[in-house]
């Protein structure tokens, strides 16, 4: 007699039966041990997936056999990540892989065992080596419903992950597009003018000093066992604030007046370019609130009528690399301001570098819109496997 479970939390109208507690075992009619080495098959017309593929590489095509159909449900069997389960290949399976065929629904024992991936992950891999213990089907639980309820289940995580598939698409689409344009809009090295420009623009593009554009200004903390410096009303930012950011407008810490005297922290106003200047040189924000930051930064702060704060950002990768090759130290890598003043910069005249500016800015929007579109999309999903599963 097998044991009954309850009902999960959400669930598709006219469902009411308990759903049955199982060993994984009973709903896999035949498990499918991975074989094939890539450096043994010659090329073919058969799909070849390893742990490499998995990992973002080129799709590989084999003269190995398809062992594999698009209704098996496939696990990494061994390697760092094993328990990670995936769904929807056909073709030649590597030998760190294993794929499972059912009698239950695939779709749904596939979205059952990524809404407890976590635990297969820590709770069933031998402690050294890392692979899914031996007697995995014998010992994982498994709660399934009536078949017309896994189909039902199934498909609607199948509709949700392809939703999705298309949002990353389109989102890595936009991000390509803009690394083109990144290539296109500003000149190449030892050129004057870019390849791609927009109308009325013919001017060549001159090479300047970063210095004779802006100022670089550095940051201060003030004494931390002094507390009348600290939580005021000045907002003072560290490296480790600014992320993928592209605008701040509120820190995590906060100077006064006198932590403000009393340090080289100096107020950096809106449209700054934070620009950190230590190990993990090279990130940027753009400030939409005066602020200060610590030492760890060489912030550019545009002079109004030479240059543009986005147009500027949007070369963040350019100064990026120019404060890795050029920084120095021992203990760790740092880039002065002074060194900041001497980078050379190509630049168009201010009204085009605002058309550019404007141009970035609005892509970036598009792109942080795609974003957040899709982490809203993996939250909710993330939410209906909590919830609709026992």
């Amino acid at each position: 007699m097998k044991e009954k479970v309850k009902a999960p939390e959400l669930r598709f109208p006219g469902f009411t039966d308990d759903w049955e507690e199982r060993k994984l075992k009973d709903v896999v009619e035949k498990q499918i041990k991975g074989k094939a080495q890539f450096e043994k098959l010659a090329p073919g017309d058969v799909e070849y997936l390893d742990t490499s593929r998995l990992n973002g590489g080129q799709a590989i095509l084999t003269n190995g056999l398809k062992d594999v159909m698009l209704d098996d449900v496939l696990i990494l069997w061994d390697g760092s990540k094993a328990g990670t389960v995936y769904h929807g290949f056909e073709g030649s399976l590597g030998s760190t892989l294993k794929a499972y065929r059912t009698s239950a629904d695939s779709k749904f024992v596939y979205q059952y065992l990524k809404r407890y991936q976590d635990n297969i992950y820590n709770n069933y891999r031998t402690p050294n080596i890392p692979h899914v213990q031996k007697d995995f089907l014998d010992v994982f639980t498994i709660s399934v419903p009536r078949s017309d309820e896994q189909a039902k289940i199934g498909s609607f995580f199948k509709q949700l992950d392809d939703t999705i598939a298309l949002h990353q698409h389109k989102l890595d689409l936009l991000k390509e597009q803009k690394k083109g344009y990144l290539q296109k809009m500003f000149p190449k090295n030892g050129e004057k003018v870019p390849e791609l420009r927009f109308a009325g623009f013919a001017d060549d593009w001159e090479e300047r000093k970063l210095g004779e554009l802006s100022n670089i200004v550095g940051g201060g903390t003030p004494s931390t066992s002094n507390s009348e410096y600290w939580d005021g009303d000045i907002d003072w930012y560290a490296p480790a604030e600014i992320g993928e950011q592209r605008y701040v407008s509120k820190s995590k810490k906060t100077i006064t007046e006198l932590g403000l005297k009393k340090s080289s922290a100096r107020i950096l106003p809106v449209g700054t370019v934070l620009f950190t200047s230590r190990a993990g040189i090279g990130n940027t924000a753009i400030l939409g609130k005066e602020a200060t930051t610590n030492q760890g930064f060489q912030s550019i702060v545009p002079n109004p009528n030479k240059l543009d704060s986005y147009f500027i950002y949007s070369r963040t990768n350019e100064l990026k690399r120019y404060g890795e090759v050029t920084g120095a130290g021992s203990t760790f890598v740092e880039v002065s301001g002074k060194q900041m003043s001497k980078m050379s910069i190509m630049v168009p005249e201010l009204s085009e570098q605002k058309k550019i500016g404007s141009f970035f800015e609005q892509l970036d929007n598009t792109i942080a819109l795609h974003q957040r579109k899709l982490d809203l999309l993996k939250e909710q999903k993330k939410g209906y496997l909590q919830k609709m599963f026992v």
